[in-house]
């Protein structure tokens, strides 16, 4: 099947060639060690096989947000040693001061990490001639950043514009797997959306209802479509002001044939924090004082009949303020069964956003799934139906 980008398969011979590489290596350190990896590792595949292939590899990623400005504490010299033991062989880093004159030196099969693309105010840009300086050192650029290819700027979207373009090997899985989830999905589909507030999550609900079968909110932004329904909510967490717009949701959910699942009962408790005296209530019986934490226990079990019948599920968000004990019962409960339907073979479940990786990592199913992107803003934007700009730059 041809995909609609091209991939590493599409590249041909590279052997001696100089191959730009846009990657995540926007990774959290203390005391200049990384204390998570995992973007590091996502990038395995693509820059050891262009490597074992011949190509002189060179890095492209940003690291924190210097603003346009060289910032010592922002130097991907830091992520160069710790990013070679993770590929398990050398890396120099290259300073953009004597690039050129340091690509040319590199063997083929070298890997480097440039130094940080955002020290140039023309990067987040996109600035013709930040991009010409950044091509200057390629033969051909690869895209493996999902995660940034929410932002049009000089590596993530340039590049692709002036040189032969390619996705890599997570930026293809990623794609390849969000094709899956809502681009041509199985049906019925079910969209678990879930976090704190309808304000942040408003055009992700607009386009699902569009596009799902079964929308299944939870969260604090299930409180505003309670009280949209006339449920006095008590303490919780809403957002009064923005019910008719939840009731417009719901409308539009009706028109199109999505079936919203909104708790009807759910856990309570008059004070939010760890393991407070909490009682399980209809929706409807929640007193003045108490704020809704969590989804109650004949909801999740029905919602768990509702994946049953699922081919699909995309997740975003936990439902419940799962960070805090004993609320993130439901948020487990659910994520498990999902992942039993998945390793079962019944359902296609793909997951993303910083909140709900730590959810599903805290329920042990993460690698259970069938996909878990680890992008936050990018994933968003790709559920709202937005048109990311690093992805359309890739197309054939």
């Amino acid at each position: 099947m041809t995909k609609p980008f091209k991939t590493l398969d599409d590249m041909g011979d590279v052997a001696g060639k100089r191959v730009l590489v846009r990657e995540d290596l926007n990774v959290p350190m203390a005391d200049g060690q990384v204390t998570d990896d995992t973007r590091l590792r996502a990038t395995l595949a693509t820059v050891t096989e262009l490597a074992d292939r011949g190509a002189k590899v060179l890095v492209l990623a940003h690291f924190g947000r210097p603003k346009g400005q060289r910032n010592a504490d922002m130097s991907l010299a830091m992520v160069t040693k710790p990013y070679a033991q993770v590929l398990g062989r050398p890396v120099r880093f290259v300073d953009w001061d004597g690039a050129a004159d340091a690509v040319a030196q590199m063997q083929p099969g070298d890997i480097a990490v440039l130094e940080n693309t955002r020290f140039f105010a023309g990067e987040e840009k996109n600035d013709p001639q930040t991009v010409a300086m950044f091509a200057e050192l390629g033969d051909f650029y690869v895209n493996d950043a999902f995660s940034a290819a929410h932002r049009a700027h000089a590596s993530t979207e340039g590049l692709a514009k002036v040189l032969p373009a390619f996705a890599g090997r997570a930026m293809e899985a990623e794609l390849d797997a969000l094709e899956r989830a809502l681009g041509n999905p199985q049906h019925p589909v079910a969209a678990v959306v879930g976090g704190a507030k309808v304000s942040t999550k408003l055009d992700v609900l607009k386009h699902l209802v569009g596009r799902v079968d079964h929308l299944i909110i939870g969260g604090g932004m299930a409180n505003t479509f309670l009280a949209a329904r006339g449920v006095n909510v008590g303490k919780s967490l809403c957002e009064h002001d923005l019910t008719g717009t939840a009731e417009a949701i719901l409308d539009a959910a009706d028109a199109a044939n999505c079936t919203v699942h909104l708790p009807y009962d759910v856990v309570v408790a008059t004070e939010f924090k760890p393991n407070p005296p909490t009682r399980t209530v209809n929706v409807h019986e929640v007193a003045a004082d108490e704020m809704i934490l969590d989804v109650g226990p004949n909801a999740v079990e029905a919602l768990g009949d509702v994946l049953k019948n699922c081919r699909t599920l995309v997740w975003n968000g936990p439902l419940g303020a799962f960070e805090t004990p004993p609320f993130d019962v439901a948020t487990v409960s659910l994520a498990r069964t999902a992942a039993a339907l998945t390793q079962e073979g019944t359902l296609v479940s793909v997951a993303g956003g910083g909140d709900t990786v730590a959810a599903l990592n805290q329920a042990g199913v993460a690698d259970d799934f069938t996909f878990v992107s680890t992008a936050g803003g990018a994933f968003l934007e790709w559920m709202e139906g937005k048109e990311l700009p690093g992805v359309a730059a890739l197309s054939r």
